[in-house]
């Protein structure tokens, strides 16, 4: 198992704790805006038959007032990274004959409109459109490649919003479940994602929005 991160200090706590819990686990710091060390770093690492990207990054600000530098930020991680990502691993797999399971953890915000949230949702919008293309090239290779669709989950990324108490009663009343996420709810998801339970399952977004988008 690799398990890979651009912060050192987060990724050797995410090391210890799976150490820990008993796995064999390889830490590589990595950005994966950096598709040409992304995929250096794959190729030296052999096929994998699982790949899970929750790499993400967020500058909200309202459309006007978005800068190219910080468009280009997100969309390096969001899409353009993420789309090299699912090309080189899917490359290696189809090159030995193996299938996989490619999972990309975006969010609802590809499949609504948010405040301040123009470029992010544009780079997920993309993201769901780019899986739904690559499922129907790979899949006659056995490869598949869906994405996970959170609402907002406690992490660091998404702090910032919680801690604005006007948002954070917004958004609570967003959830029809009327909570924020946390990370272990989007486990059970990815764990289905990457079992043969999903082995119909490709080219789509599995929601854990609590009800968000059903609005």
């Amino acid at each position: 198992m690799v398990c890979a991160a651009r912060g050192l200090d987060r990724l050797t706590e995410a090391v210890d704790a799976m150490t820990t819990a008993g796995y064999a686990v390889e830490p590589l710091q990595l950005d994966i805006a950096d598709t040409d060390a992304a995929a250096t770093a794959l190729a030296q690492r052999g096929v994998f038959d699982i790949v899970v990207n929750a790499a993400g990054m967020a500058r909200h600000t309202p459309a006007l007032s978005t800068t190219s530098a910080d468009y280009d930020a997100v969309m390096n991680v969001n899409l353009k990274g993420a789309y090299f990502l699912s090309a080189r691993t899917a490359e290696a797999m189809i090159a030995v004959g193996r299938p996989g399971s490619i999972i990309h953890i975006s969010s609802q915000m590809g499949h609504v409109g948010g405040i301040d949230r123009a470029v992010y949702c544009a780079s997920k919008h993309a993201l769901e459109g780019m899986v739904k293309a690559m499922a129907i090239e790979w899949g006659r290779h056995g490869i598949r490649i869906n994405t996970l669709c959170p609402t907002f989950i406690r992490t660091p990324l998404a702090e910032v919003t919680l801690q604005d108490p006007a948002r954070r009663k917004w958004i609570e009343g967003m959830i029809t479940l009327g909570r924020v996420g946390e990370v272990e709810d989007i486990m059970g998801g990815v764990v289905f994602l990457a079992s043969d339970a999903a082995a119909l399952v490709t080219g789509t977004a599995l929601m854990i929005d609590g009800g968000w988008t059903a609005h």
